[in-house]
Formats: structure tokens, sequence, C-alpha cells
């Protein structure tokens, strides 16, 4: 049980994994500070915050202003297209580019190449004459 265990441990997928998760916690604080610092303000150029700072859309209520606080919602969609474009460009592009060069460099070709369909109606055409007729 604990050779199954170790031999978990060791395989590459899950150190990739711990390390993604690691680095992932640290890039998203730093996407976190970006967004307050510069993002939150310029969204609050165009919305004004209530008092409680929460950015948004003012509306008159029947009990007085109400502002819609979109500002919280803004910076959740800006962070996650940082940081889905953060981890393509610089995880995910560059790992596909060294697997083909690699790829390549070993000989392997990505997809084998398949059959045109005449050379298809042919192999079907001479498996249809092989075979006894009643």
């Amino acid at each position: 049980m604990i050779k199954g265990f170790k031999d978990f441990i060791m395989r590459g997928n899950v150190i990739d994994l711990a390390v993604a998760v690691v680095i992932g916690g640290a890039f998203t604080a730093l996407v976190n500070a970006l967004v307050e610092a510069i993002i939150n303000p310029i969204i609050a150029l165009f919305w004004k915050a209530d008092a409680s700072g929460n950015i948004g859309i003012p509306v008159q209520g029947l009990y007085g202003e109400v502002i819609f606080p979109i500002g919280n919602l803004l910076t959740a969609v800006i962070t996650f297209f940082a940081v889905a474009i953060v981890v393509y460009f610089v995880f995910v592009y560059p790992m596909n580019v060294f697997k083909e060069r690699a790829a390549a460099k070993a000989g392997v070709s990505e997809e084998p190449e398949l059959p045109t369909e005449q050379e298809l109606l042919v192999q079907i055409r001479d498996l249809l004459e092989k075979q006894p007729r009643p």
C-alpha cells in the first residue's frame, strides 16, 4: 500500500499540480493587487461609490438612491481574464511549443496520415472482389 502511494506521489502529474496550485495562489495575489491598485480606480472614474465603498450604478428607488455594486463583478471578470491570459501565454503555449519541438526531434508525427477517400474506396472494392460469390 505504501509503495502504491509512493508511486502515486512520484508521478509527474502530482508534482506539476502541486507547483501549479502554489504558483496560482501567488499569482492570484498579484492579480488582485493589480486590480485593486489600477483597475478599480479606473472604474471609479465612471461610477461613484456608495458609503461602503462599493462602486456601481446608482438607481433611484422608492426609499432613496440604490447602488448596484458592479465593481466587484467587474473586478472578478477582469481578474479571471487576466489570470487566464497569463496562464495561457506563460505556461500553456510555451509548454505546447516545447512538446511539439521535442516530438519533432524524436521523429514522432502528431497525427498519422489518413488514407484518402479514393484509397479507401479502392480497398473496399478489393475486399468485395475477394469475397466468394454464391
